[in-house]
């Protein structure tokens, strides 16, 4: 019943990690407008994204235009863009196969240590999908905040972390998380199997036992 618990609460922090996942690839907050020295034009926000860039007026009207050309963006972006995407439909794969391989599913049959095996492999998914987001979305931070200290980037260029950056690195650990649940439920699974495994030899062991003090019992009672 336990592992059966813990089953559910991996395949949950999954499912919310695929949804972070999702939602960062394809928010446009990954570099925000930095507000410092003169550069105070705080009517009109510029926000860069993976696919597109976004101005916002006054918090009015918001207009974004896709990126012309993948070989004009910087080479982090590139990379993050490719990442990402792998990150999603590993995400995506991991959520089906906990699903397959769960103890209230039926898909395989009844045989727990094919289930055990199915639910260790999507725990490894979610750890490996975490890690690629965890690298894009580190190394845009990394960027962005060796830029903001360089005093040769001019000041209109500079970048702050925006708040897709902030829920990469939570659905990172989310979906780390969760991978890890899942793969420390296939050892529990293992331990309670040890645990209520019923030995063969044991149990004739023990029947021979009682026999023959039963049949002791009676053999002293007939001489009394």
């Amino acid at each position: 019943m336990a592992v059966a618990a813990l089953e559910i609460v991996g395949l949950c922090l999954g499912v919310i990690g695929l949804i972070g996942t999702t939602s960062v690839t394809g928010m446009p907050q990954w570099r925000v407008t930095a507000f410092i020295e003169s550069n105070i034009v705080v009517f009109e926000t510029i926000w860069e994204g993976l696919w597109m860039n976004c101005i916002r007026h006054a918090n009015i009207r918001m207009q974004c235009k896709v990126y012309d050309s993948l070989l004009a963006l910087t080479p982090d972006l590139q990379a993050a863009r490719g990442l990402m995407c792998v990150a999603v439909i590993l995400t995506l794969l991991a959520v089906l196969i906990a699903i397959v391989g769960m103890k209230c599913t039926r898909c395989t049959g009844d045989n727990e240590r094919v289930k055990g095996y199915i639910v260790l492999t999507a725990g490894i998914i979610f750890i490996l999908a975490g890690v690629i987001v965890l690298i894009p979305v580190s190394w845009t931070g990394h960027n962005i905040i060796r830029d903001f200290y360089n005093p040769l980037v001019d000041l209109a260029q500079k970048r702050e972390l925006g708040e897709a950056l902030y829920i990469g690195w939570a659905t990172a650990g989310v979906l780390i998380a969760g991978g890890a649940i899942l793969c420390c439920t296939c050892c529990c699974a293992k331990e309670e199997k040890n645990q209520y495994s019923y030995s063969p030899q044991q149990a004739t062991y023990s029947s021979h036992h009682v026999a023959r003090r039963t049949a002791s019992t009676y053999s002293k009672s007939q001489y009394v």
